[in-house]
């Protein structure tokens, strides 16, 4: 069993050793002033004490991934393999994942002025099936990647917290957050209205290609979801785990790859910063867990944090999909549960608890 110290399920609408602090701080300023990226392949760490783990503490997440429904995931620290288990190269559905990758593509059109924040679903002229109300149409562009917009249209796929949304035209933008598939899917139309770019040809341009993934397939990918509850389509995504921790890798290095800026480091920084803190979070059920929320990432905070997950983040997706990025460590962790078959599962108060137990055998 994993030890725990987390008390909720992470969402529930999914379907789904030995180093010191100061080690750990000074790995991390280390790695930050001569970073190591993979280039074919990961280089991996021969002997996990060089970074303060013991071959004990990962014989022991070996042994818990075996007791669940992992089927892929990696532990990268210092751009190197730490950790590794299953079929890294296995492509599938990430679910949710998606969202948070749409907000790392966001950067580059904000910051040339392709994609202005404020500006309003009316100045869109962005309407839906059922038509939107007068206050929902004052919702921001960042309101729907803040999933602060108030807008409780029906979305065109299920695996959000809709059924607990407020009374329609009650809520003014910005004030209230709820984890809305509406949000986010308009978020995508937002995206491609602005950029007059396909979500799927930005994300093999300005991601797959500059990372040098593996197993990206472009043709994999389309958008979709029931037209007649929404016109805004759900944009899923599929990828590998080891794409995966390529991606998380980015954002622990603040948009940098092999001395490129891929994405603007003041939006890798923008999106990961706590917008909605644990207090505000709603229904007030997510409140009793470990997880707030930035721009279409989970960020962890609260009173109880532990010292080492202090500015950590995670995408997340139902099933069991991760990308889980811990700064104080120098850390990222790819995590896939692949589906189908869909009765296979992660949720994420086991994955929270695995994650939260293996990084702290450094103490």
């Amino acid at each position: 069993m994993i030890a725990t110290k987390l008390r909720f399920p992470l969402f529930l609408f999914l379907a789904t050793t030995v180093a010191s602090s100061a080690w750990a701080q000074s790995s991390a300023e280390t790695s930050q002033e001569s970073p190591t990226y993979p280039d074919k392949t990961w280089e991996r760490w021969e002997d996990p004490t060089a970074v303060g783990y013991s071959k004990d503490s990962l014989a022991k997440l070996e042994t818990e991934l075996e007791g669940i429904a992992t089927t892929g995931m990696m532990v990268v620290v210092g751009g190197k393999v730490l950790f590794e288990y299953g079929d890294l190269e296995q492509v599938s559905y990430v679910a949710s994942v998606r969202k948070s990758i749409l907000a790392m593509l966001y950067g580059k059109y904000v910051i040339n002025n392709s994609i202005d924040l404020d500006m309003t679903l009316e100045d869109l002229d962005l309407d839906d099936v059922q038509g939107l109300l007068p206050i929902e149409k004052q919702a921001t562009i960042e309101d729907l990647i803040t999933a602060r917009s108030g807008v409780y249209h029906p979305a065109s796929n299920a695996g959000d917290n809709t059924d607990q949304a407020p009374e329609r035209g009650s809520q003014k933008p910005g004030e209230y957050f709820l984890y809305n598939n509406w949000d986010f899917n308009a978020a995508g139309s937002v995206f491609e209205l602005m950029t007059e770019m396909s979500i799927y040809d930005a994300l093999e341009q300005d991601l797959a290609i500059p990372l040098g993934m593996r197993d990206f397939d472009r043709s994999r990918h389309q958008r979709n979801g029931n037209r007649s509850r929404s016109e805004h389509m759900a944009y899923h995504m599929h990828f590998s785990t080891r794409d995966m921790a390529r991606l998380g890798y980015l954002m622990l290095r603040e948009g940098e790859w092999q001395g490129r800026e891929v994405i603007p480091q003041s939006w890798a920084r923008k999106i990961v910063a706590l917008r909605t803190p644990l207090a505000e979070m709603n229904p007030a059920s997510l409140r009793k867990g470990p997880l707030g929320y930035g721009m279409m990432w989970w960020i962890w905070d609260g009173e109880e944090l532990p010292e080492e997950m202090q500015g950590a983040y995670t995408a997340a997706g139902a099933y069991g999909q991760y990308i889980t990025v811990i700064p104080q460590l120098d850390m990222v962790v790819a995590h896939k549960t692949a589906v189908p078959p869909f009765d296979r599962r992660v949720d994420g108060s086991v994955y929270m608890s695995l994650v939260e137990s293996f990084a702290q055998t450094h103490r």
